[in-house]
């Protein structure tokens, strides 16, 4: 809905005393909405509610189901949260952001004592902030006082953050007698944060809320007890390493210390590959089957895992799943009527258990190469055999639904999830969504191996989310390990490649917004020179230089 306004209304002027919010507009014109309306859309801009609208625009509103619209609702809530962890510990108590999980996000809290008894009293507290609807303000601050101000309040990663900021001033939130800021949007006061709930998980809590699609029922959290352990696992190596945040990954680069940086991360992520090598070859397994949502880095990590795996005297031979797809006149549709290449329906399932059979029992197998241009598999002699210390190394987003492999026998697989799952933070109370360093990721290479802009990439980008929603989330639990590929320097390199892509989006499309968005990020980056990063490293993936085959 998108509501035309002319300032002088005789409606408005009745109304209303000029200037007018845009709460009250909206307000006016959208009464039968049952959703709360959490921010606007004002010429294309974003807009918090309580901005003043001074001339004629074209409004509409931005609910809970818009993405912009659950993240500002999320963001909102971990500010109440803070609130409310105060009031019941004390002024010292503090939250450390953590990361997605189960269908909530983890946090660790700091200097209080957290009892699994402790919860009800949080959820309470979190309840009579809500019910008090305290307005949530914004100021802008000069960035010297924002600093001044983060350092005599003890919140150094700010403080950090500020340091390498250009711009002369920022915004802050204050909530009751706290201030603090954020990346992003704020709702209007506490009252919008109705539905909610806190559990007590693993060292900290988990705050839920509800999922984009139903913004009036809480997500059942999910225990995902090996996504939980290789997070918290990367999020204690980057604080080991004291680059845990995005300010003091600048003073890496900053005090000349980045070079370092790069190989102590290259070295880590090669000691993790060489040991899930070590522990396929203690398991005596001839499959291993590698998934992991886009832009996780998955064909330059099969390719460094066969490096290991022949290090240990076997023969990988690389599989993948696309080139079983059925012809593309047999894929499914989706809604829209559209081709759903994300289905599991798309491969021909049979013939890819039957192959993979026949090679098991070492059998010759002539293997399909599926022509993209004309959709469909094509034959061409490419035969296949494999002796007892052969391996096959099979990459495909279905790889751990069994499914997939419904003809091959469990003893025989073993099973990688890989994606990449941000090490490092903003600061401690805004975190680096994984989905993020992906899309950045993908768009880069995009543009760089397809022609792709930065428009198409962003296009596409939430019907590929909803395909590893569908396909590739709700069975990573079932992998016999997982695999960190994100790089905690990699953002700042990213950044050179980005930029320039991200700027030549039309700034009258709906990409732009996000465009925009993703450019602010990077603007918390320092740059730095991908020059010194090895040939074999995963983000070569997506900038280039590679002397692997991966595009």
């Amino acid at each position: 809905m998108i509501i035309s306004i002319n300032i002088n209304d005789e409606i408005i002027k009745k109304e209303y005393n000029n200037p007018i919010s845009y709460y009250e507009i909206l307000k006016e014109y959208d009464k039968n909405n049952d959703q709360d309306i959490l921010l606007c859309n004002v010429n294309g801009k974003n807009k918090e509610l309580h901005k003043i609208c001074y001339s004629d625009c074209e409004v509409s509103p931005i609910y809970y189901d818009n993405e912009i619209g659950w993240h500002t609702y999320r963001r909102s809530a971990i500010f109440i949260l803070i609130l409310a962890l105060k009031k019941v510990y004390g002024k010292e108590a503090n939250i450390n952001l953590g990361f997605s999980i189960g269908g909530g996000l983890y946090v660790d809290v700091l200097n209080c004592n957290l009892e699994k008894n402790d919860i009800i009293n949080i959820k309470n507290e979190f309840k009579s902030i809500v019910d008090s609807k305290i307005p949530i303000y914004k100021n802008k601050l000069a960035t010297d006082e924002a600093i001044t101000l983060f350092n005599n309040i003890g919140m150094k990663d700010k403080v950090r953050l500020f340091n390498y900021r250009l711009n002369s001033s920022t915004n802050i939130y204050s909530l009751s007698n706290l201030k603090d800021y954020f990346f992003g949007y704020m709702t209007m006061d506490t009252s919008y944060i109705k539905y909610f709930d806190i559990k007590k998980y693993g060292e900290g809590l988990v705050l839920l809320y509800p999922n984009k699609n139903n913004p009036k029922v809480i997500t059942n959290f999910i225990d995902l007890p090996k996504l939980y352990y290789v997070q918290k696992e990367s999020q204690n190596w980057a604080k080991n390493l004291h680059c845990n945040c995005i300010g003091l990954l600048n003073d890496s680069i900053a005090n000349s210390e980045f070079n370092d940086l790069i190989m102590m991360q290259e070295a880590h992520q090669e000691k993790i590959i060489g040991d899930i090598a070590d522990k396929i070859s203690d398991s005596k397994k001839r499959i291993v089957l590698i998934a992991g949502p886009s832009s996780s880095g998955k064909t330059t990590f099969s390719h460094r895992l066969s490096s290991h795996l022949k290090a240990h005297g076997l023969i990988p031979h690389p599989i993948a799943v696309d080139n079983f797809f059925v012809d593309r006149e047999f894929s499914p549709k989706d809604e829209n009527g559209e081709y759903n290449f994300e289905s599991l329906l798309s491969l021909d399932l049979k013939e890819f258990n039957e192959k993979m059979n026949n090679l098991l029992l070492g059998n010759s197998v002539e293997m399909p190469k599926y022509n993209f241009v004309l959709g469909k598999k094509e034959y061409k002699g490419d035969m296949l055999q494999i002796n007892e210390n052969d391996i096959l190394v099979i990459e495909g987003i279905h790889c751990l639904n069994e499914k997939m492999s419904y003809m091959l026998d469990k003893k025989d697989k073993f099973k990688i999830y890989i994606s990449a799952l941000t090490q490092i933070c903003i600061d401690e109370h805004n975190r680096i969504p994984t989905t993020d360093l992906r899309l950045i990721r993908r768009i880069v290479r995009d543009n760089r191996t397809r022609g792709y802009s930065a428009q198409d990439t962003i296009k596409m980008w939430k019907k590929v989310r909803e395909g590893e929603e569908n396909n590739i989330f709700p069975f990573q639990e079932q992998a016999d390990v997982m695999f960190n590929s994100s790089l905690i320097y990699e953002l700042s390199i990213l950044k050179i490649f980005a930029e320039p892509i991200l700027f030549n989006v039309d700034k009258s499309s709906q990409q732009s917004s996000e465009a925009k968005r993703l450019l602010r990020f990077l603007s918390y980056f320092l740059s730095a020179s991908p020059e010194t990063i090895p040939k074999n490293s995963i983000i070569r993936e997506f900038i280039g230089g590679s002397f692997l085959d991966v595009g």
